[in-house]
């Protein structure tokens, strides 16, 4: 029998999102193992995790419905792509949910991350719009990011008096020691809240997961990367966000080798087309592109033949590399008899030796010798 996803999450079947993310927020605030100390608790976290993924995205939601099984599970087994690794994902993200709620570590700019995002050379060569799903600390929807509740206020922390930092004095036989100290009160910011909001705890932000549509552009190169200003994390109570840094993986072509904005493929020419030269086509990078391959009279095996302007559009430009061609001159195995005759012709005008014809009986012998 499948997981009830929703009975997971606690909420019913007709659910809207919102809701969804609520419930899985409150529950996760239970299970997590910072501060869940059942022995199960990376297996009630991990299952609370494999819930939301799927009923968190419109398609895998629908799938569910319609056919009761959790979708890319196989053999029983869950298809969350983070149940190898609890403290990736989401469970990384309550992580610092819950340890930059207050105290010592507490930094209110929230902090720059980054995803892998894997390309086509085909959507390289056109640009592409891609959207990305990622988990990360989100300005909380309750309170607008402010972290105060109803009729709740920022005041002054009363144990540093808006500085961030206390001072202690350690009487020693020298005198008297001062040492200073972040606030563990207030983390350091100097202001503490009163009645804070119940589903951030005063921290302006939430554990979400976040979809971001992002434009590639034309030429971008493998490893290169791209800035989505203010989608990192975002900083406790209103202070300013980080920046999501996406990173271009572009996946290998099974015909044609990026080199720069040049690219390298090959193609096959009949010995008759090499001697005496020949226009083919291959296809091209761009979508429906067909390129004509001049290859010249007398072209020998792996010349490379260079098409201008037919390789990788360059990043940001109008222009183009180039294609470069490797000829792969075919030989055929076998031939018929009128093909050898008129071989043998021109193996004789041109003075070449070659090999008698053979009777099917000797050929034969010859196979089993």
């Amino acid at each position: 029998m499948a997981k009830d996803l929703y009975g997971i999450l606690g909420v019913e079947r007709d659910a809207s999102e919102d809701d969804i993310k609520k419930a899985f927020r409150s529950r996760a605030r239970k299970l997590h193992p910072d501060v869940n100390k059942s022995d199960d608790a990376e297996e009630q976290f991990k299952e609370l995790n494999e819930a939301y993924d799927v009923l968190s995205d419109p398609a895998k939601r629908s799938a569910y419905d319609r056919f009761g099984t959790i979708p890319g599970a196989g053999g029983g087994q869950s298809g969350y792509v983070d149940l190898d690794d609890l403290f990736g994902g989401m469970g990384s993200i309550f992580s610092s949910f819950f340890n930059n709620g207050g105290g010592p570590t507490a930094r209110p700019e929230g902090r720059d991350m980054g995803v892998g995002l894997r390309l086509t050379l085909e959507e390289v060569a056109t640009g592409a719009r891609k959207e990305i799903v990622y988990d990360r600390l989100s300005p909380c929807p309750e309170c607008g990011g402010r972290g105060c509740g109803d009729d709740g206020r920022e005041a002054v922390c009363p144990d540093c008096g808006g500085s961030g930092r206390v001072v202690t004095v350690q009487r020693t036989f020298l005198g008297d020691m001062q040492t200073a100290t972040t606030c563990a009160r207030c983390g350091g910011s100097g202001a503490v809240i009163e009645n804070p909001c119940a589903e951030c705890d005063g921290q302006g932000r939430v554990p979400d997961r976040q979809r971001v549509t992002v434009e590639v552009p034309a030429g971008i190169r493998d490893a290169q990367q791209l800035r989505v200003t203010g989608f990192g994390e975002a900083g406790l109570r209103g202070a300013r966000a980080g920046d999501l840094i996406v990173t271009c993986r572009i996946q290998p072509h099974e015909f044609f080798e990026r080199d720069g904005d040049n690219l390298h493929a090959r193609a096959h020419a009949s010995m008759v087309q090499a001697a005496l030269g020949a226009d083919i086509e291959v296809d091209g990078v761009l979508p429906d592109e067909r390129v004509t391959v001049r290859i010249p009279e007398g072209c020998q095996n792996d010349q490379v033949v260079r098409i201008k302007g037919a390789g990788m559009p360059r990043f940001r430009s109008e222009s183009r590399g180039d294609m470069l061609v490797h000829v792969s001159v075919q030989i055929p195995r076998k031939l018929s008899k009128r093909e050898r005759e008129l071989l043998e012709q021109l193996a004789e005008e041109m003075g070449d030796r070659v090999s008698e014809t053979r009777s099917p009986l000797e050929k034969l012998r010859d196979v089993f010798n």
